[in-house]
């Protein structure tokens, strides 16, 4: 492995966590964000009824140009409460494995008041409350709540909401809930949709989607049995010990646009810090499960690999701090972003040189870039998080974390095996089998939402990363590099769409690449490109050598063709790509060797490599190597799987 080069200072576990971060309050001067939804909240957790009970302020100003008639909440734990939701629904539809659930294992938040504080009167919006189902309709579905206005909000208008609610933590969905005394608590509480131009942007909760919110401050205070430790979005201010054996911890965080948090009385807590000559330090914080503690180092330096290598292409991480959560066994918790705050994930047993747990470490830190500083609309253009950031997440693993070698676990995924002949290279971490299975699903142009279900993955991660690799492959990594600084830079606490990327890459590249993104994110054609002949024949002494290339998908591409001649000549033809064939015709003194469609590989997204060249040299005895060392490979996993039988 090449250890990272970056100044850093590791602080003993046993060092005083507020001298830490005496120097991060959560403050951020000047402001980097509207600040037009600020939440204060108190919740109190009872881990024994698995209940949280809960009171907020929100503090809501109408940053749009139109009035607002109503004010819209998103309750996302009620996509759990019966199977009549649209998300359970989703879910069965793309055959996800749904499994049955107790009633205690499910969860609901219910609202025992909305009412209006500002102002010379308190205005109770309770008796107008009702559901809505903007999406699909579904009067069953309990995830968007409606509350009339008698007055409209004018633009620039604020409003003060406060909220009392109660709510059932459930068993794991959607990497939230709890399991045991291991509590992880996201999307949690009554929170507004976007108010836009066009209207409130509240989409119910969906299989396929995250979610998207406006910036604030957040200052909340969670009151939970003492001495359980707390990780939370932003920074912990305060702590006071009750009398009735609880605590109450009051985190706060200016400029975000979400909160997490999460409890447990066997976490480990490790400290360290990020340092580096050009970035703002970062001091780091991790919540370790007690079996993990050999693992520390290896969750912080993947930390450092993001803060390093996000920061230095894209732009500083602001904030000061992050908090790194290593999940419960089976707490389904693992692999998810929120402000200043991710979980990773990882095994008992993780061998050196894999990419456990590092690989989704840097993925989830990466997401305080694409999802947390920029924040992108999941719900509607998903690929604007997850593409750009897997994109990323694969650049930083082939540019630090070498060799990482191809694992495999058996026995219940318990038992990991590393194969050190096959070393994971940057097309894994891009997911192009993935993608290969099924490229013509949804164009990234639907709302992401509406994809059908189980397939959003290959729309907004695979085939995100493939594009992007392409265009660096392409255009080069300094042109791409700016394209996505510039984005970072100017979308950075603002809420961008698909056009605004689109422009600062035509911006940037100094070209019209529209052609480009009508295909790849308009429109879902497969790209294939593949020589179809090559033949080589004697003629007057020479050789009369024809190249057939064509077009096999409906995509189109310039492409490259590389023809080599047994006495080593190599002629390179620069191609449109447009017809469906184009013929090369060559007359040599050498017979034709080979030839080859995209030598360099620019095509990442081309769906069938194997069509790619032709050759009129022998190639038996290579390929029966090439197949013979797969069914040895299978072979060995199945005496390795049987042999604890033995």
């Amino acid at each position: 492995m090449r250890l990272l080069r970056v100044t850093a200072v590791l602080v003993l576990s046993f060092a005083p966590a507020a001298a830490l971060r005496a120097q991060v309050t959560g403050a951020m001067a000047p402001a980097l964000s509207p600040r037009n939804a600020n939440y204060s909240i108190d919740v109190r957790l009872d881990p024994v009824t698995r209940t949280v009970t809960g009171s907020e302020v929100i503090t809501w100003r109408n940053i749009t140009t139109k009035a607002a008639r109503d004010l819209q909440f998103h309750l996302y734990w009620n996509a759990w409460r019966d199977d009549r939701s649209t998300w359970q629904r989703e879910r069965k539809l793309g055959r996800s494995t749904v499994r049955e659930t107790r009633p205690e294992d499910r969860s609901q938040i219910d609202i025992t008041s909305v009412r209006l504080t500002g102002g010379s009167e308190r205005v109770d919006l309770t008796p107008q409350l009702h559901f809505i189902a903007p999406d699909d309709g579904n009067a069953d579905d309990r995830t968007v709540l409606a509350a009339p206005l008698s007055q409209p909000t004018p633009p620039g208008g604020t409003l003060t909401i406060e909220i009392k609610w109660t709510a059932h933590v459930p068993r794991t969905f959607a990497r939230t809930g709890a399991i045991g005394n291991f509590f992880f608590i996201a999307q949690w509480f009554p929170k507004l949709g976007v108010l836009q131009d066009e209207g409130w942007n509240c989409h119910q909760f969906h299989s396929n989607t995250e979610f998207f919110s406006d910036y604030g401050v957040y200052d909340v205070r969670m009151t939970l049995p003492k001495a359980w430790p707390v990780g939370a979005t932003g920074v912990e201010r305060e702590r006071r010990d009750n009398a009735d054996g609880t605590s109450t911890h009051r985190y706060y965080q200016e400029d975000v646009h979400d909160f997490a948090w999460t409890t447990s009385p066997d976490y480990l807590e490790r400290l360290a810090r990020f340092e580096h000559p050009t970035l703002p330090a970062v001091e780091m914080r991790l919540l370790l499960q007690p079996e993990h503690a050999s693992q520390a180092d290896r969750h912080f330096e993947a930390t450092r690999a993001a803060l390093k290598y996000y920061g230095e292409w894209y732009g500083a991480y602001p904030y000061g701090h992050i908090t790194i959560v290593d999940p419960a066994y089976q707490s389904g918790a693992g692999g998810m972003e929120y402000p200043t705050l991710f979980t990773a994930g990882t095994s008992w047993l993780a061998p050196a040189h894999v990419d456990d747990p590092e690989d989704v470490t840097v993925h989830e830190a990466g997401h305080q870039w694409w999802y947390g500083i920029v924040g992108n609309n999941e719900f509607e253009d998903a690929w604007m998080d997850e593409g750009l950031n897997t994109f990323s997440e694969a650049r930083v693993m082939s540019e630090w974390h070498t060799p990482t070698y191809l694992h495999q676990r058996y026995f219940g995924g318990f038992i990991p095996y590393v194969f050190k002949d096959f070393v994971a290279d940057r097309d894994a971490y891009n997911r192009y089998t993935g993608y290969r299975r099924n490229p013509k699903v949804d164009p990234q142009s639907t709302p992401s939402y509406q994809y059908y279900p189980g397939l959003g993955g290959v729309i907004t991660y695979n085939k995100t990363a493939l594009w992007l690799n392409t265009m660096e492959r392409w255009l080069g990594w300094p042109t791409l590099q700016r394209i996505m600084s510039t984005h970072f830079a100017r979308w950075q606490f603002k809420h961008p769409k698909p056009q605004d990327f689109f422009d600062i890459a035509n911006e940037v590249a100094g070209r019209d690449l529209g052609w480009y993104f009508d295909q790849v994110y308009r429109g879902s054609d497969a790209f294939d490109y593949g020589i179809q002949e090559l033949r080589s024949t004697p003629e007057n002494g020479r050789f009369r050598t024809e190249v057939v290339v064509r077009r096999y998908g409906e995509a189109i591409f310039p492409i490259d063709v590389l023809v080599t001649f047994e006495n080593g000549e190599r002629v390179t033809e620069h191609w449109s790509g447009r017809d469906r064939w184009r013929q090369f015709v060559y007359d040599r003194a050498a017979k034709a060797r080979s030839a080859e469609a995209d030598p360099g590989h620019v095509l990442l997204l081309d769906v069938n490599e194997t069509n790619n060249s032709r050759t009129l040299e022998p190639k038996g005895p290579a390929t029966a190597t090439k197949w013979s060392l797969k069914w040895m490979v299978w072979l060995q996993d199945c005496l390795l799987s049987w042999s604890v039988f033995v």
